[in-house]
């Protein structure tokens, strides 16, 4: 099953998908989301059959196709994954279906757009302007484009994914946003998009630079991952291309304090928009950092890492400060992502194998926790239409089930034991600790921070008296709803008690990563084969 060409197909099918979905006539709505529902589900199952046939202790990628592409500058349509990329390739898979059946009543059809209702499903958070096709046909190009991103291993090819993307995204913000905010609307995709196109030049220069260098050592210009790691590029050169990439990678994450673009892009995203853009997208630059910041400028990665830690530091802090302010709910909850982001910057640069597994599952918890974090707004602000946090209180009463599951996101989300994120960030935590500890216990206060705005924003909005009459008739998860917060709810229990299957497969690949780069482990109590792999053994909290 190695051999199959997983990558490939994971690649063509939304891509074609995506084109068929977007022929499909407009009074056919459902048709086009019943076709993009079946793509993404056997998406996420071959995701997963790729997984079971993924073999962690072999070395380098796996299901590796290459092809030349352009072949006077050496660019070749190149893919693998590893355990880095495959986890999050997974995450991506997982998500896309939730967010498909999530949005399947978000965007109406042009029958419901001319309705008497139509204000009213305004209120609501219904999107009316664009068709149905074309909200399910841009999900369906995301998706192919994040599995693009993780799965190239031509810097060239991961270059065209890392632009490709943001077209989606921007019509995503831009056409099926938040409905009465039309100027706030299109101000946060025109600013996602052009932070994004700043970076992706930054990092276009720095592609170009590797090129030249590879050029003049080898005697033909590469952009093959695998050559590039094993060019002796001099400390200098390797500080300017680093910042390059970083930058680039610093934006999409994004990381302090280049993470202005996210709290408004956040907020005026439809919720399946939102929940891929910080549950997906934003690994992106995470996934880069160490995937290429670390592997191919060793050097620089060494010479940075103390300035990147203490903007991880800062960002834990500063966005949990901002999150704590926040009387709109989804600006709340990306700025969350904001405090998150910087635990997994810390983990990365710590370059410890505990700290950078750490990080990796950190990614994809925070996809999961965020993910349902994201759905149980759209769903409330689906039923009173409003953000802001004033609009609700004591809706526990009418909505049980719903309380239920926000309480169980948030709980994941400031990392409770015996749920999923307190694992990868004690790994975080303790990785750091054994290189940085001042840092590492400066960053464990700011867990304090993490539970001052979930339990403030679960007060405000579930608990105590019903604070508003017209919310006795707003109704509690339906089946649908439900059936779309099962599985998050589910893989946010189960890997918070047993999260060995993704950490055997992150661990090789991350501690690899390390060692070509020069990175050792430093002298610990704690060695890296004696990471706890699960809540029970993890011990108290972080």
């Amino acid at each position: 099953m190695n051999s199959f060409p997983w990558l490939t197909v994971l690649l063509i099918i939304p891509a074609a998908a995506a084109v068929v979905v977007l022929a499909v006539p407009r009074r056919f709505a459902t048709v086009a989301k019943q076709i993009t529902l079946a793509v993404t589900l056997v998406e996420f199952g071959l995701a997963l059959l790729a997984t079971i046939a993924y073999e962690p202790s072999r070395a380098g990628f796996q299901f590796a196709q290459k092809y030349s592409w352009i072949r006077q500058f050496g660019v070749s349509y190149s893919v693998g994954a590893d355990g880095i990329s495959l986890v999050l390739i997974l995450l991506a898979t997982l998500l896309v279906p939730v967010v498909v059946l999530a949005s399947w009543d978000e965007v109406a059809g042009p029958a419901q757009a001319g309705s008497a209702g139509a204000d009213a499903d305004a209120d609501a958070g219904v999107v009316s302007r664009r068709s149905v096709s074309g909200f399910f046909a841009l999900l369906l190009a995301l998706e192919a484009g994040m599995i693009g991103v993780f799965a190239a291993t031509d810097v060239f090819l991961f270059y065209v994914f890392f632009e490709a993307m943001l077209i989606p995204m921007y019509f995503l913000i831009g056409s099926y946003g938040a409905v009465k905010e039309q100027a706030q609307r299109s101000y946060a995709a025109v600013k996602f998009l052009l932070y994004s196109l700043f970076g992706g030049l930054l990092m276009l220069a720095a592609v170009i630079g590797l090129y030249v260098v590879s050029a003049d050592q080898l005697g033909t210009g590469t952009f093959d991952f695998a050559t590039l790691r094993q060019l002796d590029i001099t400390p200098g050169v390797q500080k300017l291309l680093f910042l390059g990439f970083f930058i680039a990678f610093a934006i999409k994450a994004p990381l302090f304090p280049f993470h202005t673009w996210l709290p408004d892009a956040g907020a005026q995203s439809p919720t399946g928009g939102a929940i891929l853009l910080v549950g997906v997208l934003d690994k992106v630059g995470t996934f880069g950092l160490i995937r290429y910041c670390i592997p191919l400028f060793p050097a620089a990665s060494s010479y940075f890492a103390p300035m990147v830690l203490a903007l991880a530091v800062i960002g834990i802090f500063y966005g949990a400060l901002l999150a704590i302010g926040q009387r709109d709910m989804k600006r709340l909850v990306a700025y969350t992502s904001l405090a998150h982001f910087g635990f997994i910057a810390m983990g990365t640069f710590a370059l410890t194998s505990q700290g950078g597994t750490g990080a990796v599952l950190y990614m994809v918890n925070h996809g999961l926790s965020t993910g349902l974090l994201f759905l149980v707004v759209g769903f409330l602000v689906a039923r009173r239409g409003s953000r802001d946090v004033s609009a609700y209180g004591g809706m526990a009463k009418v909505t049980p089930v719903l309380a239920g599951v926000f309480l169980i996101a948030g709980m994941s989300s400031l990392a409770l034991p015996g749920l999923n994120s307190f694992v990868s960030e004690f790994l975080v935590l303790v990785g750091t600790f054994t290189r940085y500890r001042a840092l590492a216990i400066v960053a464990t206060c700011g867990i304090v921070l993490a539970a001052i705005y979930i339990l403030y924003l679960y007060q405000r909005t579930m608990t105590g008296p019903l604070v508003h009459e017209q919310a006795k008739g707003v109704l509690d998860l339906s089946v649908r709803e439900k059936i779309v917060v099962a599985p998050v709810v589910a893989l946010i229990i189960a890997l918070g008690v047993y999260p060995k299957p993704l950490i055997d497969i992150i661990r090789p690949t991350v501690t690899a990563t390390f060692e070509d780069a020069g990175h050792t482990d430093p002298g610990s109590t704690v060695p890296v084969n004696a990471a706890p792999v699960n809540a029970s053994q993890a011990g108290g909290h972080s």
